[in-house]
């Protein structure tokens, strides 16, 4: 059957734009305050939630709210299953933004504000591509799921529920529209560590740095006992950034970007670390900042390098110091290659503190000659576009593709363009998020009538 996917979808682009500036209204920051029985990630993820779930009944799909953790939309029936794994939760907002984030505006054909491409838009973008093949009865014999999860940015504790908890089917296919197009077939594996413990160090108070773990700190809030000699040594190196708030207290500025690509970033908590040990002579932080400057683990030594997914990455995300309490969150992006328990003893070795380590996610990877799966999305990819110069990739970040089996991560970001995920002024071109509902829909049909054999 020839489908002309982008007329299929472009008459709901009015419906699509207007849900999404609602859904970017909500700010679904993770919020421990507000978290009860039925809304375990806190009221904004609830409300997103709750939001979705009604224009889903409405549009004639079944819906489950899954305890709270996250939605569920399904249609058609069928043995095969498609799934779609979208999130509604976004990380903490920092920076310096053009508008507030939570009041979505459009301005010369982009939508600023927070979720717009991580991952609200995308999802809604899916939503659409759903309610379209429906609509026009070319959902059959497959069913469809379309999963927002509450969770995402803090580890998908959501997807692990679902799958683990509630025992929900495995997918015959599914992507989640949270990475980059053409699409990604493998992502390196994930593991959070934190060192913690008792130092004092005389002449600071505090360190206060990053809102999470897999964003670079662009922002390192410090107070100290001994200003002067702070003053005195900052003029002689009028490279680092800083502003002076208070008499004992000072703001080291750097630059936001994703935790999986901290070479795009300026680290203002590994700033701070340097400028402090090497003006107060405190040696454990000169070893920290010299230890993580390289943003690849070459100056710990714990470097690796693969064919298939690239180097290794290490993200300081998180640094804080006060009453003699040091802690700092590492986030630790790995090849197929790197040798884990040899890294974590290496690590250990070098610091006077206990380094905790989380349990990581592992390396995700499908062979893009072999698998039919990956060749059918990429066909889907270049229908569409005509774009026959991008290739499909690998990438250092986690998506939720690591969360079910059979699962990739295609679209949204486009070749070429800025977005911002995880930064100030986050973006999303109106062009894009209506090109990417033909892709879907176009993706959803492909894998429902996907033939192996």
């Amino acid at each position: 059957m020839d489908i002309n996917f982008k007329k299929l979808v472009e008459k709901y682009n009015d419906e699509a734009l207007n849900l999404l500036m609602k859904d970017l209204s909500i700010n679904s920051i993770y919020d421990a305050s507000t978290i009860s029985e039925n809304a375990p990630y806190g009221k904004g993820v609830k409300a997103c939630f709750d939001l979705l779930k009604e224009v889903a009944l409405k549009d004639g799909f079944k819906v489950d709210t899954c305890d709270g953790r996250c939605l569920e939309i399904e249609c058609g029936e069928g043995e095969k299953l498609i799934y779609i794994l979208a999130h509604q939760d976004v990380v903490p907002v920092s920076g310096n933004w053009k508008y507030y984030p939570f009041t979505p505006t459009i301005e010369e054909g982009k939508i600023y504000a927070r979720g717009t491409s991580d991952d609200k838009g995308p999802g809604i973008a899916s939503y659409y591509a759903l309610k379209a093949l429906k609509d026009a009865g070319l959902i059959k014999n497959f069913r469809v799921r379309l999963v927002f999860g509450g969770d995402e940015e803090r580890g998908s504790s959501c997807l692990e529920y679902y799958f683990k908890v509630l025992k929900k089917e495995d997918p015959t296919y599914g992507f989640t529209p949270d990475g980059d197009f053409p699409l990604i077939y493998g992502e390196k594996g994930i593991m959070n560590y934190i060192y913690e413990g008792e130092i004092s160090f005389k002449d600071i108070v505090y360190i206060k740095a990053g809102v999470v773990s897999n964003s670079v700190i662009d922002k390192a809030e410090v107070k100290v006992r001994n200003p002067q000699l702070l003053d005195n040594y900052l003029r002689r190196r009028s490279r680092i950034e800083v502003e002076k708030v208070a008499e004992d207290t000072y703001i080291f500025k750097g630059k936001a970007a994703h935790g999986s690509l901290p070479h795009l970033g300026i680290n203002a908590g590994i700033i701070a670390l340097s400028t402090l040990g090497d003006c107060y002579n405190e040696p454990y932080l000169q070893l920290l900042a010299n230890e993580y400057e390289n943003v690849n683990g070459k100056n710990l030594h714990c470097y690796y390098k693969s064919e298939n997914l690239g180097e290794t990455t290490y993200n300081v995300g998180l640094i804080s110091y006060e009453n003699n309490k040091f802690s700092m969150t590492v986030n630790f992006r790995y090849p197929e290659n790197a040798e884990i328990e040899k890294i974590k003893t290496k690590l250990q070795e070098s610091s006077p503190f206990k380094i905790t380590f989380a349990e990581p996610s592992e390396v995700l990877y499908f062979d893009p000659e072999k698998n039919k799966f990956i060749q059918e999305l990429a066909k889907v990819y270049v229908e569409e576009t005509g774009d026959t110069v991008n290739k499909m990739m690998t990438i250092g970040g986690g998506t939720y593709a690591k969360e079910a089996k059979n699962t990739i991560a295609f679209g949204s970001h486009f070749p070429g363009k800025e977005d911002h995920i995880h930064d100030e002024n986050e973006k999303i071109d109106l062009e894009d998020f209506y090109t990417s509902m033909s892709l879907y829909a176009h993706a959803i049909y492909a894998l429902g009538n996907l033939d192996e054999n």
